[in-house]
């Protein structure tokens, strides 16, 4: 075999074992975040969980409020519903779309029971409903540092997939680009209260 022969078999192989490790590496940021959305999920079937226990105990005090009640557990079939789509698809922009709209329509119902228990002072000092309001305050915590988890995943293996040269190989190989979990709060809704004396 000539000398040109051997320098194309060698560009041939070191071009092969370049893909072999890139896609190696693709596929574990990918299984990271992967493992990073399972630790959303876990605190999304918790949080899904404690609802209806916090409903159960709410209705008992608050038979005039039965539309926010019926509110919040609709709310939480939906929420349940995105999750086990985002679940099968996640990184996916309708997924986690859908996913993140969902909640925060969860997130809203559950305030506004939240703001019609302090009508109802037996309620907000029945034992139960503080330990289950205590439980759905630490899951929404460890919900925050799940989501910034994932988004860090996904940061990283987007990175590693869109730069030149790996961008052309990762495409080759079906690594998509995926998408972060969005706040879906208006600029006003974020925005910090304002005090006036």
């Amino acid at each position: 075999m000539q000398t040109s022969g051997w320098i194309a078999l060698g560009v041939a192989a070191a071009l092969a074992l370049w893909a072999v490790v890139l896609h190696n590496r693709l596929r574990q940021l990918r299984n990271r975040v992967d493992n990073a959305f399972a630790q959303i999920d876990v605190q999304l079937k918790r949080r899904h969980d404690l609802i209806p226990n916090l409903v159960e105990v709410a209705r008992g005090y608050m038979a005039h409020e039965a539309s926010t009640l019926e509110a919040v557990a609709r709310a939480r079939g939906q929420a349940a519903q995105a999750a086990a789509t985002a679940r099968r698809h996640p990184g996916q922009t309708a997924a986690m779309a859908g996913l993140a709209g969902a909640e925060a329509a969860l997130g809203a119902s559950l305030g506004q029971l939240m703001v019609l228990t302090e009508n109802y002072p037996d309620l907000k000092a029945d034992a139960q409903m503080q330990s289950l309001s205590e439980e759905i305050t630490s899951t929404e915590n460890r919900l925050g540092f799940a989501r910034q988890a994932y988004n860090d995943e996904i940061l990283t293996y987007n990175d590693q997939a869109s730069q030149f040269p790996d961008l052309v190989i990762a495409r080759l190989m079906g690594f998509a680009h995926l998408d972060m979990l969005q706040a879906t709060q208006s600029a006003h809704e974020r925005a910090a209260p304002q005090v006036r004396f």
